[in-house]
């Protein structure tokens, strides 16, 4: 998967601090940059009295369910921002382009948006920002926090990954397989995989925990359009494997947990955070996934026994009350809220440009959205967390996850830096 261009991420904040009263009257700065009368920074993406952001999802591709529920999150957080008066009395306004998981679309979706607007609050495929990642360096300089975990992506300080990336996630999974599930030294552990950037940097962790802990990968590449999972089981039952790691989308997880329960294959199954959508146990792998399937996240589920979760539940079904509630919801809402909380500092700082908001954000080491797990974005080379939550499926549960391991960073992932 190829994208080439470049994405950057503004969303919502909180009440306005500042409040400008005369934000229509504006003045070019020397270096081209704009300058409220009341003594603000403001540059591209920001007209009138309107901020624009940009939102690259997929909408109809395979990982369509997470990006309806990001999206939709994201837009009833900048309506509950504009309610409260938006920022520094800027309105915000998303402008969203479903790219369906394709690399042309979200080339075209990017390029067309891009001169429009001050940042993107979501940019779905880490292929995809892997690939606008040079020109975001070099030439447009906007933040980006994508709905992408690959370590590919860390030093930029305009991309902003949200939580642990897919191989700290994966060392924190083969864990909780070890700790938990019986995998044990010298046992091989299958790993199913996407071809690209995503499975690839998953496909590290579980190579550097092997090696920590005397394990054997057996690998499958696999392609985003492969959505039988027959023969990856039948090659993994055949090599013996004790568990299996899949870094692939919800569909690829259910046939996958599915073909093994149907081949009385019973080996304990964990992906990654994006591998699951609850609208799966209406499906006949239902029973098969709440049997023996889990799911290493980045923050605790939508569902958790928190103030702001349940705050959060009520809202979207206010809002949404057609759809179902999942984890896209949490990732979307905790995005936003994060950009927010840079723009309300570069509000503060009066400096409301694309620079101004990449600054701001690395005054923040400390964001807790609510949801179990603190972040850190002072230092871009590093993830904002080294924690993943272990989930499970359940019927029962609100959004259709329930906890069995608490935020927690293995010792081997604490021990570990991208790349080594």
């Amino acid at each position: 998967m190829r994208t080439t261009h470049t994405a950057r991420v503004a969303a919502g904040a909180l009440a306005a601090l500042l409040v400008l009263a005369g934000c229509s009257s504006k003045a070019k700065d020397d270096d081209g940059d704009k300058q409220s009368a009341g003594g603000v920074k403001t540059g591209d993406g920001i007209s009138g009295k309107t901020i624009s952001l940009g939102v690259l999802t997929d909408m109809t591709g395979v990982y369509a369910t997470l990006g309806k529920s990001v999206t939709q999150a994201q837009q009833l957080y900048v309506k509950q921002v504009n309610a409260r008066g938006g920022v520094c009395g800027y309105k915000l306004s998303l402008t969203v382009r479903d790219h369906g998981y394709d690399p042309q679309k979200a080339v075209s979706g990017y390029t067309e948006l891009a001169p429009k607007v001050l940042g993107f609050t979501q940019f779905i495929g880490s292929p995809f920002v892997a690939a606008v990642k040079q020109r975001i360096d070099g030439q447009d300089k906007g933040l980006v926090m994508p709905q992408a975990w690959s370590a590919h992506l860390l030093g930029s300080p305009y991309i902003r990954v949200i939580g642990s990336t897919y191989d700290i996630e994966t060392i924190n999974a083969i864990d909780f397989l070890m700790k938990e599930k019986g995998l044990k030294k010298g046992d091989k552990i299958g790993h199913v995989y996407f071809e690209g950037d995503y499975g690839e940097n998953a496909l590290a962790g579980s190579k550097y925990m092997a090696k920590k802990a005397g394990l054997k990968v057996v690998e499958q590449k696999i392609k985003p359009t492969d959505n039988d999972m027959t023969a990856q089981v039948a090659a993994l039952k055949q090599a013996k494997v004790k568990a299996i790691v899949i870094s692939a989308g919800p569909r690829q997880a259910a046939s996958l947990v599915g073909v093994a329960a149907a081949g009385k294959f019973p080996v304990p199954i964990i992906g990654n955070n994006s591998a699951f959508a609850p609208q799966l146990l209406a499906t006949q792998a239902g029973p098969a996934l709440t049997a023996n399937y889990y799911v290493a996240s980045p923050s605790l589920p939508i569902g958790a026994d928190t103030p702001q979760a349940k705050k959060l539940v009520a809202d979207y079904k206010a809002a949404y009350p057609k759809d179902s509630l999942d984890n896209g919801v949490v990732a979307g809402w905790t995005a936003a809220a994060a950009f927010g909380e840079a723009l309300k500092k570069a509000c503060a700082a009066k400096d409301l440009t694309r620079e101004g908001v990449d600054k701001a954000l690395l005054t923040i080491n400390a964001f807790d959205p609510g949801f179990g797990i603190t972040q850190d974005f002072s230092d871009p080379k590093s993830a904002s967390s080294k924690q993943s939550v272990i989930l499970r499926p359940d019927k029962s549960a609100v959004g259709g996850m329930k906890v069995v391991r608490e935020a927690e960073a293995s010792s081997a992932a604490e021990g570990y830096t991208p790349g080594s």
